[in-house]
């Protein structure tokens, strides 16, 4: 049998995949988050439920939505709320088990940015902005982060701090009054970071089939840590890739363009 060929945003994509259950709820975040989560779905955890920020909840779209507006949202969802009960019940109530979100950039403590590129009041690039990114970070049980990995998006310090992580590490998240654990997993095409148990800094405790720590090492802006014992990730299947490049392929069709694409 010959070698199954894959991308390292396909290899990312299903490796987040993998890491949701039947019967979790997650507040889900456009782009890769999304294509995760709806991947999950597809394959292997078909009861888990998933809640868009404008108010849908047990969404099951057969393409992936451009926005939290896409009307595929609403029509396949078990039921729409407003956006005042999605926060205020749900994520505020402590009833959303992981908040998966995209970032523009990321820091050791896994504190993102989805603002500005460069200074605030004079940025080089305004990104699509905070959203429920912040209320997700701070309130859900636990966070994971999906983006790739280089030296523009793994940065010393953040041009600006839209979601607060871990913060300045160790207790300061708990001394915050920030609720849930924070940021449990990292989620790259080049691997799996997650936070020490003392410091909170991110470490790297999973490599991607074929890739090279000093590579890794070389595509973050802080000397990155790594794990003892650092495990490899299994690679995707093409069960998993099948019905990934379908939805991808079905996405295209629909909107002109694919959401997840390299």
């Amino acid at each position: 049998m010959s070698e199954l060929s894959y991308t390292p945003n396909e290899m990312m994509t299903v490796t987040a995949a993998r890491n949701l259950k039947n019967g979790d709820v997650c507040f889900v975040g456009i782009g890769l988050p999304s294509a995760a989560s709806n991947l999950a779905r597809l394959i292997h955890a078909p009861e888990v439920v998933l809640i868009y920020e404008s108010g849908t909840i047990g969404a099951k779209p057969h393409v992936l939505p451009l926005s939290i507006g896409d009307g595929e949202l609403a029509e396949t969802a078990d039921t729409v709320v407003s956006v005042p009960e999605i926060f205020r019940y749900w994520l505020q109530g402590g009833r959303v088990k992981v908040g998966f979100l995209g970032a523009a950039q990321i820091d050791r403590f896994a504190n993102i940015n989805t603002t500005v590129i460069g200074p605030y009041e004079n940025p080089k690039v305004r990104l699509p902005g905070a959203g429920g990114a912040p209320e997700i970070a701070s309130s859900a049980q636990e966070v994971w982060i999906i983006l790739k990995q280089s030296l523009r998006t793994f940065v010393s310090k953040l041009d600006f701090m839209t979601s607060a992580g871990h913060l300045t590490g160790g207790d300061s998240r708990e001394k915050s009054g920030a609720r849930g654990k924070g940021p449990t997993k990292v989620i790259t095409d080049m691997g799996i970071l997650e936070p020490d148990p003392m410091t909170k800094e991110l470490v790297l405790t999973h490599i991607h089939p074929g890739v090279n720590v000093e590579d890794v090492k070389k595509a973050t802006g802080w000397e990155l840590k790594i794990s003892p014992d650092l495990k490899v990730t299994t690679v995707p299947t093409a069960h998993e890739l099948e019905v990934l490049r379908i939805l991808n392929s079905n996405t295209a069709k629909k909107h002109g363009a694919v959401v997840t694409g390299d």
